[in-house]
């Protein structure tokens, strides 16, 4: 059976996705589709709106056949490494093809700027160590140095562009395969990745949320069956937000000592004080990020930080589980994807588990930072249970 792989979050899943996954089966001519998605938090350092349960029913329900879990070491870091375990996912669960939605839509501008910067890696490395030297954050300090070394003879990919962005590096990662899968992209239709109004048939998934937290419509830019999935969670209180845990990381910036918070991944010495400083000031999540930005901090980075404040999660820790991809988690699966996974299981080169509670120590990351997702729900405490089950002993979703 011939497999194509996408990469996603979901959160939620809307038109623009629900095109991606019909283009991807075309261009691929696929049999199967296999999504690698993001757990509890994602790449951006944000709860995800629902649970991955409910994410996984969205995906099933609209034409994906398989989806497996990106795990927390991978989907809340950097663009380089969240896309180096979604390639490896891909990899591992035999997919001939992957398939990514870009600004650029044509593929042969990934390839020569992946070849042209992997050439100049080592000048490109120096270059933005340089920048951030003297207080650029990292995506900036790559932005200067690609301008610096390139600005006689320009790259062909404009890498400004988030899905650009996160495009070039699947490529790249997939470059780094011993037997490399075809990469294939489709032009992103609609709203730009990070547009906060909501206009048309396809908006993008930040504007989606902005009108559910508004209580606000968004029928147009859902998959009916989508659509009455987040209408019953917004009304049993089962939306996920940064200002639900806030409480909770507040308590953990001011409870934690200096050196126990400078062990924890993604902060540096220097930030710590700035970071209890503004807790002590905020009284609301939104009101703490403003006060920390800064030039150098970017508010996406200091939510990843923040995220792993709030999941206890240490520098030691993450580094030893991003290290390599070592098992390959099932959420869910369609009767066609169950077929496929017959087929290829023993061929694997890492073990497929589907509960939890059979691989403990492999997954105790992610067990962990499932807890600290359901702690902070406004909804009832059976909700919690049975996320919490859910995540230990339930097998995965067959739709």
């Amino acid at each position: 059976m011939n497999a194509a792989g996408i990469v996603v979050e979901y959160n939620p899943f809307h038109n623009g996705h629900f095109y991606h996954v019909n283009e991807t089966k075309r261009k691929a001519k696929s049999d199967v589709l296999i999504a690698v998605m993001s757990g509890s938090f994602l790449q951006r350092g944000e709860p995800a709106l629902v649970d991955k349960w409910t994410r996984t029913k969205m995906a099933l329900s609209n034409g994906v056949d398989i989806v497996v879990e990106l795990p927390y070491a991978f989907s809340t870091q950097k663009a380089e490494t969240f896309a180096a375990g979604a390639i490896q996912i891909l990899d591992h669960m035999k997919c001939r093809s992957f398939c990514f939605g870009s600004e650029e839509g044509q593929l042969d501008p990934f390839l020569q700027t992946a070849a042209r910067l992997y050439e100049e890696r080592e000048a490109l490395n120096e270059c933005v160590r340089s920048s951030m030297k003297k207080g650029n954050s990292y995506p900036t300090a790559q932005t200067l140095a690609r301008e610096t070394l390139f600005q006689d003879q320009p790259l062909p990919l404009d890498l400004s562009k988030p899905n650009n962005i996160l495009g070039f590096h699947y490529v790249t990662a997939n470059n780094e395969l011993n037997h490399p899968m075809q990469p294939l992209t489709i032009l992103r239709q609609g709203a730009g990745y990070h547009d906060e109004q909501a206009s048309g048939h396809i908006a993008s998934a930040t504007a989606i949320r902005n009108l559910l937290f508004d209580q606000k419509q968004a029928d147009h830019f859902l998959p009916h069956s989508v659509l009455s999935i987040l209408t019953e969670h917004k009304q049993n209180g089962l939306i996920h937000s940064w200002e639900l845990y806030w409480p909770l990381l507040r308590y953990r910036l001011l409870s934690i000592h200096l050196d126990d918070l400078n062990a924890i991944y993604e902060i540096e010495e220097g930030i710590g004080p700035r970071l209890i400083d503004a807790a002590l000031k905020s009284n609301t999540f939104l009101s703490f990020m403003e006060r920390v930005k800064t030039k150098r901090y970017t508010w996406t980075r200091i939510q990843r930080m923040m995220t792993h404040v709030l999941t206890n999660t240490n520098k030691k820790e993450m580094n030893d589980a991003a290290a390599h991809v070592s098992f390959v988690r099932l959420l869910g699966m369609t009767e066609n994807g169950r077929s496929y996974i017959r087929a290829i299981k023993k061929e694997m080169a890492v073990p497929l588990l589907s509960r939890t509670a059979a691989a403990v120590d492999l997954l105790s990351l992610d067990i962990k930072v499932s807890r600290v997702y359901a702690a902070a729900s406004t909804a009832p405490a059976h909700y919690t249970e049975q996320l919490l089950d859910h995540e230990f002993s339930a097998p995965p979703i067959l739709l």
